[in-house]
Order: C-alpha cells, then structure tokens, then sequence
C-alpha cells in the first residue's frame, strides 16, 4: 500500500520525546514504570513504514510496558550515548537489542554524526592516508562514502571493512558488558546473515556483520533470535507496508509486516 501525498498518510509513528533527549521516539509516550521491557535498535525497530512494529506487539501480549526507543539510522554510538536511552536501559528488566550494521558508527577511519548516525562527519589521518585520492568533503553520509571507496579500490576497501567490524565488535562487547540486564540480541533483516552483497556492491543492512561475528556477541547475550527470509531468498514485497511512492526504494530495504509478526511470536516466550 503506497500514498503518493505525505498528508495522505495514516502513519504518523506518534512521535515522542523522553527526559535528557532531543531524539524523537515513536509512540505513545509511556512512563517507563519498572519493570518494563526495552527494544533499541534502528529504523527496523522504530518500525518504518510498518503500523505495528515487533515492540508494539509485544506490548499487547507482555503484562508490562514495552518501550520502543528505536532510531532512525541508528548505530552503536546513539544507542549507547543519549541519555533517554542509557537511563532506560539501566533501569528496564530486560533489553531487546536489534543488530545494526558496522558503518554507521565512529571509528579510526571516520567519525559519524553523534545523534543521526548515518551522517559522516570526518575522515581521520588514517582513512586519508589509506585515500590520498579522495576529497572527502563531498560526502555527508556513510553509505554514499563507503559505496564510494569500495569501487575506487577492493584491495584497499578490504582495509576498510575490516575496521568497521573491529570497531562494531568492540562496541558491542562494552554494550553487553555494561548492561546489568539480560540482553536478548534480535536480527531483523531481509536477507540471512549468511547471504552476502554482490560482487562490488556493499548490500542491505545490516552492513559488514558476519555469523561469526554474531556467534561471538550471542556468548555474552541471553538470547541471539534470527528474523529474515528463507536462506538464500531476500524478501523484496512491500506488502502491508505504508509509504509515499517516493519512499519505495526505501521500504524494500526494511523489513515488513510479516518479519515483525515473526519477531514478536520468537521474543514473546524469551521475554514472558
């Protein structure tokens, strides 16, 4: 289902601000009573273009609040940084954490956006170094400069992935160590996380995370849930989405009603 005109469109998410945060969160604002269950993560969790997100589901099924403080294009650094979020996450009883990809977060190459992580900000000495043919100045977001430096040189954008997943690793690691409730890690995408890009291209989100790299967080985690398409099928259907016709190169990146149908029935006995 697609509206050509935003003023057409149902979907409003209900945006809402918390204390300590100039994030908007989609809604209904609630109070955060304890205990209460806490889903962060991306824009697949802040439930783009899909009436009833995963968290909203469980909400109708769980005997507590369940917020959704999902971002939009969000990496590790916003997740772990505003404070709505860190106080959230302190006093939830337990946090569904979505798995965002390695690109939208600051590293030894580049440095991103504090609070909308898809934004590059710089490049360091060390990426410089590594691109002395590159004029960096003409970027403003990190998949636009990736796909970039990808085609200038696989060689060396091997370099590049590499730090990526070191950092995103890291990251991770201080995430789940920090947190002094059970974690329950959510893969929510349209592709499996064995299914990689094609050949030259960097492919859907989440960007650069590997099975492996999965298999060592899901150790630190309670539980690892995978939501995605049949092995080897990448779901395109827009079904049941709502969107503007301008928005639908951007939807068949997300996941659909159906993927967060999934992820609820998987979380709900996890979190019961």
């Amino acid at each position: 289902m697609s509206f050509e005109q935003r003023g057409l469109l149902p979907l409003t998410y209900e945006p809402v601000c918390y204390p300590g945060s100039v994030l908007r969160f989609r809604g209904p604002p609630l109070q955060m009573a304890s205990p209460f269950i806490l889903c962060l993560g991306g824009s697949e969790t802040f439930g783009r273009f899909v009436h009833a997100p995963y968290a909203q589901q469980l909400a109708k099924s769980l005997p507590r609040d369940v917020v959704n403080m999902g971002v939009m294009n969000a990496g590790l650094d916003v997740l772990m940084h505003d404070p709505a979020i860190t106080r959230a996450t302190r006093n939830a009883a337990a946090v569904v954490l979505q798995i965002t990809g390695a690109h939208n977060l600051s590293n030894r190459l580049y440095a991103v956006h504090p609070r909308r992580n898809d934004r590059f900000v710089k490049a360091t000495a060390m990426l410089r170094t590594i691109y002395r043919d590159v004029d960096f100045t003409e970027f403003h977001f990190t998949r636009h400069l990736l796909s970039h430096l990808q085609g200038i040189s696989a060689e060396r954008f091997a370099i590049v992935a590499a730090e990526l997943r070191v950092a995103w690793l890291a990251r991770m690691r201080s995430f789940l160590a920090d947190t002094p409730v059970p974690v329950h890690l959510l893969w929510l995408a349209r592709h499996h996380p064995e299914d990689e890009g094609q050949s030259g291209h960097l492919g859907p989100d989440p960007l650069f995370i590997t099975p492996d790299m999965l298999a060592e967080v899901a150790a630190m985690a309670a539980s690892l849930s995978i939501i995605c398409p049949a092995k080897g099928q990448m779901a395109e259907t827009t079904r049941g989405m709502i969107y503007t016709a301008r928005e639908a190169a951007a939807a068949r990146a997300l996941p659909g009603p159906d993927l967060h149908d999934r992820a609820a029935k998987v979380l709900l006995p996890l979190l019961a």
